[in-house]
């Protein structure tokens, strides 16, 4: 095939293989490695005449692993891994070193095991050592998608997750100094790693302690020019160049952009930087892992498929056992270091880099790469149902876990046992802490479910009403009182958590109006389907204050501007069109002002069973603003639509207006 057939042939195949994953809700990474297999030259590739020798492709694919090192590169940076040094340094130190042991003892007690039936072991410690790193690694894109989609980033387990996972990142930048160099002899070795290590020091001393500066200055000189296009240009360079630089001077191409990644974390461009690459990163790390999944031969899978199954589950038991182990003796609870152990026994894509290393450094047989390859590949495509699973499992396994449960939800009632009609917070957050100040104020009753255990412990210790919980999750909302509360408000803009938490008091109590908080309104139609009594976006809030603040400078009176940004306000919220008039009103407010009033209508009412129309309230200046039924959901009003005994009228108009509608509802 001509190489504009093959890339043709990687494109379509890499578009089949999303669409597929993306309807199944699975990472689209397993879609890539199953394309892969499927057109790889030991399969259908075959009869495409895909050769089995890709030099370009393969060169290509190599730099989605340049990338991946590079967004890797751009997490690193001292704070964060000061935050979660115990994870990182202490337990994700632990699960490489012990893995790679691990894996050299058991080579050395199958050998002495041979050697006593008279056979011949042919893998040495070299192959043995590249074994156990790939073993060591896990997937950090498979396993952050399905935590991100299960909202457990914030978790217990799944901040040691992210620990383990960034150490293992981290730990791939050394290895890929140290596999080219064991193919030396033991003295070759020692200088061959001592060379390395001094370029190695030599070029970071350089590149971090004089490089941030110059990162900082170029860049800021390449953003003064305003150009998008010369952005990414730039970048691309810095990459690919500093990637250049250390293979040049005989590191890796992956060293070379996780340092450039590490000096871009220090400056004020990260966020823009990794959103710009983003693009070239998923795409080309793809590429990779299709050319992965190309190296399977099927042949080999059937001819030694209990080869294949042995390799799968011994690695991924014994990875589970051992990191299990190391988080129950770094001090989590057993259900927490029960899930920590599933979310990471599978093999992960610098597995995938690392073997391909030794392999062509002639570390490992040949024949050895396909199943090792292939039980890879099936670690991680049993993962989503690993974790998808992991509950059961854990309550399988440690059948007190349901304890450790209930002693958290305990907590959450313990505090909210005494709150009647009080406002459950989702997130206590900057927003959420400033919602719950104001409710303080009015002294109303709330109670906060966040998933930070220092934001809690600090808020708890102030006197506010805040425990740990999940919000997305209905053990936490009914211990929250969600059945006595009088709304429930999302402060963080999560649209599938939002959907989640939706989803879970419309089905335990839907007579509780939710308040949804969004970034924009792209959502609100998805939300408001989902039973959202109102949706307020950032955005057309914060034009709004912008709008105001500007009219007040150009002179516009304060009257006119607050009545414009009012007016604004009742065009896009149902429930603010008018206002509620209390007792505390000052009365300076002209008498014909439009005032809301909430009506319930009595269970015997004479218009229950009527059509809202029949009633005839806009020929006496009343409109209706809402309606909100029985079950708690609020409804666009309807002049066809049927009332109920038990629904809730909001009405807008002049107060003398108001009182003639009131006595009019409540007609028994």
């Amino acid at each position: 095939m001509s190489a504009l057939d093959l890339t043709l042939l990687f494109l379509v195949a890499a578009v089949l293989g999303v669409v597929v994953c993306r309807s199944l809700k699975l990472p689209p990474m397993l879609g890539y490695l199953a394309v892969g297999v499927l057109i790889g030259p030991f399969a259908f590739g075959g009869l495409l005449g895909v050769s089995k020798n890709t030099a370009g492709v393969n060169h290509l694919a190599e730099f989605g692993v340049v990338f991946l090192m590079f967004a890797i590169g751009l997490e690193f940076n001292l704070p964060k891994l000061r935050a979660m040094r115990t994870a990182v340094f202490g337990m994700g130190l632990s699960q490489v070193l012990l893995t790679i042991l691990g894996a050299l003892a058991g080579n050395v007690l199958l050998a002495w095991g041979l050697m006593q039936l008279g056979q011949a072991w042919e893998l040495g410690w070299q192959g043995a050592l590249v074994l156990g790193a790939s073993m060591a690694m896990s997937s950090t894109a498979i396993v952050v998608k399905l935590m991100a989609e299960r909202l457990e980033l914030e978790s217990p387990h799944g901040k040691l997750v992210m620990g383990v996972l960034l150490f293992q990142d981290l730990a791939v930048v050394p290895l890929l100094v140290l596999i080219p160099a064991l193919g030396s002899s033991m003295a070759d070795l020692t200088a061959a790693l001592a060379w390395a290590a001094l370029k190695a020091i030599v070029l970071l001393g350089l590149l971090l302690f004089g490089g941030q500066r110059v990162m900082r200055a170029w860049l800021t000189l390449v953003a003064r020019r305003k150009s998008d296009e010369l952005f990414m240009l730039n970048l691309l360079l810095v990459t690919l160049g500093l990637a250049w630089l250390t293979e040049l001077a005989g590191l890796s191409l992956a060293l070379g952009a996780f340092l450039a990644g590490m000096l871009i974390a220090e400056t004020e461009y990260r966020h823009q930087v990794e959103t710009d690459i983003r693009p070239f990163h998923d795409v080309l790390l793809g590429l990779f892992f299709i050319t992965i999944g190309m190296k399977l031969d099927w042949h080999v899978l059937i001819a030694h498929w209990w080869l294949v199954i042995l390799l799968t589950s011994l690695p991924v038991v014994a990875k589970f056992v051992l990191i299990a182990g190391l988080a129950k003796l770094f001090q989590a609870p057993p259900g927490t270091a029960l899930r920590t152990g599933l979310f990471l026994a599978q093999a992960g894509e610098f597995g995938f880099v690392l073997l391909t290393l030794g392999a062509e450094q002639q570390l490992i047989a040949p024949h050895w790469v396909s199943p090792v390859l292939a039980s890879m590949v099936l670690s991680m495509l049993l993962t989503p149902l690993i974790i998808q699973h992991s509950n059961t499992i854990v309550m399988k396994l440690y059948a007190s876990d349901w304890l450790m449960q209930s002693v958290q939800l305990t907590t959450i009632a313990k505090k909210s046992i005494q709150n009647r009609a009080h406002i459950i917070i989702c997130g206590y957050g900057r927003s959420g802490q400033n919602l719950a100040r104001l409710l303080e104020g009015e002294r109303m009753p709330y109670m906060a479910l966040d998933l930070d255990p220092d934001r809690v412990r600090q808020a708890a210790a102030a006197g506010q009403s805040v425990v740990f919980g999940d919000a997305a999750k209905i053990q936490s909302l009914m211990a929250a009182g969600l059945a006595r509360a009088s709304a429930v408000v999302v402060s963080y803009h999560d649209t599938p958590s939002a959907l989640k938490i939706l989803h879970l008091v419309q089905a335990h109590a839907p007579h509780v109006p939710v308040v949804v908080r969004t970034i924009d309104d792209s959502d609100l139609e998805k939300l408001k389907a989902a039973g959202a009594t109102e949706v307020v976006p950032e955005a057309i809030e914060g034009s709004l204050m912008l709008a105001s603040h500007a009219l007040a400078l150009v002179g516009v009176p304060m009257r006119r501007v607050i009545r414009i940004t009012r007016d604004a306000r009742d065009a896009r919220y149902g429930l603010l069109r008018g206002y509620f008039h209390g007792a505390d009103d000052d009365g300076s407010d002209e008498v014909e002002q439009a005032r809301l009033r909430s009506v319930t209508l009595p269970p015997a009412s004479t218009w229950a069973g009527q059509p809202l129309g029949a009633l005839a309230l806009h020929a006496t200046g009343v409109s209706v603003v809402s309606l909100r039924r029985a079950s708690g959901r609020v409804v666009v009003a309807q002049d066809d639509m049927a009332l109920a005994g038990g629904d809730v009228l909001v009405i807008s108009g002049p107060p003398p207006a108001l009182a003639l509608a009131e006595e009019k509802l409540l007609q028994a």
